[in-house]
């Protein structure tokens, strides 16, 4: 009688891939490749630069000593006077609006796509998330609008020549403030992205962005005279303004304090978006 031996058939070997380790490096390659794969993120980029020349482009070659063009000195009641930095630098709210949204929408928008679950089931510490959004968009917006801040200034110089109030890049604290307006512009972003964050609505991110910078300081001015005047340098736009101005008022921060006063609210921001996300579901 024969015996047919049937050999064993070796086991598959279990493949023993582990998952690549989530490091904060891959957290912000992740975060970056998210911000330029949306066509608005470039665009909204694009319009920013365009608003800061556009306004300042026409604020300089109207501008008229006595008043009657658009950069003509305002009114006496701001205590203010014109120079090329503030003609070129017309623009700054509208364009800190837009990279406020740009921020907002970075953040918020995951919430309302839904897509914010694939993203902390990717990275369930979650916060790495948060931070590396600011680290991606503070840092480029810094670097995009301080090339438009210099670009609206360089044309503003053309519009200038001759007047009384023309600068050169060379003169002192010029390119401190054109510098200085990229920084606030990029911080702003960061609070953007903080408040969409702490919000989780493009809408209410959008809505808050817009009464911390603009309605915030006209709703103070309804406070007593002396509570107001002692009050009123630190709100977040009347700090980061005193970043890029190139003369300080009596009543007005230095760069330096305003710096340090609008990085304060930023940071707030962030620490509020972070407690949030720790202590909350998605």
């Amino acid at each position: 009688m024969t015996t047919t031996t049937l050999s064993s058939v070796p086991a598959a070997k279990k493949t023993d891939r582990k998952a690549p380790k989530v490091t904060n490096r891959r957290v912000l390659r992740s975060e970056w490749a998210k911000f330029w794969s949306l066509r608005s993120s470039w665009i909204t980029l694009v319009a920013s630069v365009l608003i800061l020349l556009v306004f300042g482009s026409i604020a300089a070659f109207t501008y008229s000593p006595d008043g009657t063009g658009l950069g003509g000195p305002p009114g006496p009641e701001t205590g203010a006077t014109s120079d090329a930095i503030s003609l070129a630098l017309t623009g700054a709210s509208f364009a800190s609006l837009i990279v406020g949204v740009l921020g907002v929408l970075m953040s918020a928008g995951e919430y309302g796509t839904g897509m914010v679950r694939s993203t902390y089931a990717a990275v369930p510490r979650r916060l790495p998330v948060l931070w590396s959004k600011a680290i991606v968009i503070g840092p480029l917006v810094t670097v995009v609008t301080t090339v438009g801040a210099l670009a609206a200034f360089a044309i503003g110089s053309v519009g200038l020549d001759g007047q009384q109030i023309a600068l050169s890049l060379g003169d002192d604290g010029v390119l401190r403030s054109l510098v200085g307006a990229g920084i606030y512009f990029g911080m702003v972003s960061m609070l953007g992205v903080a408040l969409g964050s702490l919000i989780r609505s493009t809408a209410g991110g959008i809505a808050s962005l817009v009464g911390i910078l603009l309605i915030l300081p006209g709703l103070a001015s309804l406070l007593p005279d002396s509570l107001y005047d002692s009050t009123s340098p630190y709100f977040p736009s009347n700090a980061g303004s005193a970043i890029y101005s190139l003369h300080q008022g009596a009543d007005s921060l230095s760069p330096s304090a305003g710096l340090a006063v609008f990085a304060a609210w930023v940071a707030v921001g962030l620490i509020a978006a972070a407690i949030r996300l720790k202590k909350s579901d998605v």
